[in-house]
């Protein structure tokens, strides 16, 4: 009888590591989905306080959900269209030098010009080897698989944003009738406290939201107006733009925003606009670390310094930049259930 207990037993734990293994593997293949409904929910609660705002003034939630999603969707519209004409350009540049390099390649001046430019650089073995690796059938092969990658990537992540956009349009209009339907799984005599936490949760969520997107503009505007007005940098638009979205991505975003734009001026413009942009961004960096981000942020969210950079980190490791965006209102959302929930329980023991 022991025996048949054991091998029972041993069954019925075999079968649910099985079906631990089988979750863990269906979680796994769903994780892109689950990807873009963690960020749909999570620009959806970033865009109820405008949302609510625009109730307050006298404005019906279905129309105050439209005026919020055109506005948004006429910004990157706007932002979007400014990217066309630089890469458009770009290409018709590109395509324009063909006849120069190929004509400098057949009178060698091209391959003088290199000697001359870059003396300490074997231009020779340089070329010899460049020849060689085109010549190699594997090289065409995997340069016609990265593009065929890359252009995969693109179609995935316009596909992926047009879901999160229609995640986000639905999570906005059925936000509150989901609340309540989660509400009524909690039992009655918790409900109420459940209910509150929620809500403070949701708030501080969307606050935070709301101060990176200000962080965000406030960086992408005075970069347009110091690019276009002063420095006169070719593609300002598309720099700004460059600025807007770094400065989304916590701790990293600003600074690694910064690079890429004194980079691209440096190459567009030389010397000395490279100097004058690196020079702005040094200076805009320590102004919005000691004054900009604190008095944003601090109202957003009241977590420590050194939480936001352990939340910041290790969301990034764990699920890229969405990890990194989400981390910090999650680790604001712990430390308020820890003082409201788990601080009074131990107070009363």
């Amino acid at each position: 009888m022991r025996i048949h207990n054991a091998f029972r037993l041993g069954l019925l734990g075999g079968l649910g590591v099985l079906v631990a293994m089988a979750i863990g593997d269906a979680l796994t293949s769903l994780a892109t989905i689950l990807t873009y409904v963690g960020a749909a929910i999570f620009i959806a609660l970033g865009l109820d306080p405008l949302v609510t705002w625009l109730e307050s003034k006298s404005i019906k939630r279905p129309l105050a959900i439209m005026i919020v999603l055109i506005a948004v969707l006429a910004v990157f519209t706007g932002l979007v269209l400014a990217l066309v004409p630089v890469i458009s350009n770009e290409i018709q540049n590109l395509i324009g030098q063909i006849p120069s390099l190929i004509q400098g390649i057949n009178d060698q001046s091209l391959l003088r010009n290199l000697r001359s430019s870059v003396p300490w650089l074997p231009v020779d073995k340089v070329l010899t080897s460049a020849i060689a690796s085109a010549q190699d059938p594997a090289f065409l092969s995997n340069l016609g698989g990265g593009v065929l990658k890359a252009g995969l990537g693109v179609l995935s992540g316009v596909t992926g944003a047009a879901i999160i956009l229609i995640l986000t349009l639905y999570f906005i209009a059925s936000l509150a009738s989901l609340k309540r339907g989660v509400y009524r799984l909690v039992p009655a005599s918790k409900r109420v406290r459940f209910a509150d936490l929620s809500e403070q949760i949701s708030q501080s969520v969307g606050r935070y939201v709301v101060g990176q997107v200000t962080l965000a503009l406030i960086n992408g505007v005075l970069s347009f107006i110091v690019l276009t007005f002063f420095v006169r940098a070719d593609y300002s638009a598309l720099l700004a733009f460059v600025a807007f979205i770094g400065s989304l991505i916590p701790l990293v975003g600003t600074i690694s925003a910064s690079v890429v734009i004194t980079l691209a001026v440096l190459l567009f413009n030389g010397t000395p606009a490279v100097f004058w942009v690196a020079g702005y961004y040094l200076v805009y960096m320590q102004i919005e670390a000691y004054v900009i981000n604190p008095r944003i942020m601090n109202r957003a969210v009241q977590v420590p310094g050194v939480i936001v950079v352990i939340a910041a980190l290790a969301g990034g490791t764990l699920l890229g930049i969405l990890g990194a965006l989400v981390a910090i209102p999650i680790a604001a959302s712990v430390q308020l259930i820890v003082k409201q929930v788990f601080v009074p329980r131990q107070n009363l023991r």
